[in-house]
């Protein structure tokens, strides 16, 4: 959190009002962003497909009329693909181009294809606007003195995603 809003601080200043052209100017925080959909995608699974024929995937045959889940959560913590995948660590996204927009299918929160999620662009724009904003507009602490490496990070499992136990965490103005 630190980096981020060291970063923030440099490009926006101390009361700059954050705009939605400063994103791309923020690439700390969009690693922030994209580490946290690889670690915590809203809906681990995708919305299902049906193989309209036979296809044949990585040595695998998938029968035509067959309905396939694609498993976003395990793809974002796949050793094969990242290194340390159970570590929250955005620097592994600071200086390659791997996007969520489904064209890179190491990471795929909104899906990807044809049946993207249809609220990508206006999710993907929030979030990171109100992520600018409650980082630079408070300094932030874990409830009754809890540590960070206290902090209970498992999820129940359902539709979509939640943490099992709830973070409590309070805003200090700044």
């Amino acid at each position: 959190m630190v980096k981020a809003q060291r970063e923030l601080q440099e490009v926006l200043g101390k009361d700059g009002i954050v705009q939605e052209s400063d994103i791309s100017k923020l690439p700390y925080l969009q690693a922030i962003v994209k580490e946290t959909f690889r670690l915590h995608p809203l809906a681990p699974l995708l919305v299902p497909y049906k193989a309209e024929t036979d296809v044949k995937i990585c040595g695998f045959t998938v029968p035509k009329n067959s309905q396939v889940l694609i498993n976003a959560w395990d793809i974002g913590c796949d050793p094969s693909v990242w290194s340390n995948p159970n570590a929250f660590m955005p620097e592994r996204f600071l200086g390659c181009d791997i996007d969520v927009k489904g064209r890179d299918f190491e990471l795929i929160p909104f899906g990807a294809g044809r049946r993207i999620c249809l609220a990508l662009p206006l999710a993907h724009r929030m979030v990171h606007l109100i992520l600018v904003s409650l980082l630079h507009s408070y300094a932030w602490k874990l409830d009754d003195g809890m540590k960070p490496e206290d902090m209970d990070m498992n999820e129940k499992l359902g539709f979509t995603l939640q943490k099992a136990q709830p973070l409590r965490a309070i805003p200090i103005e700044v």
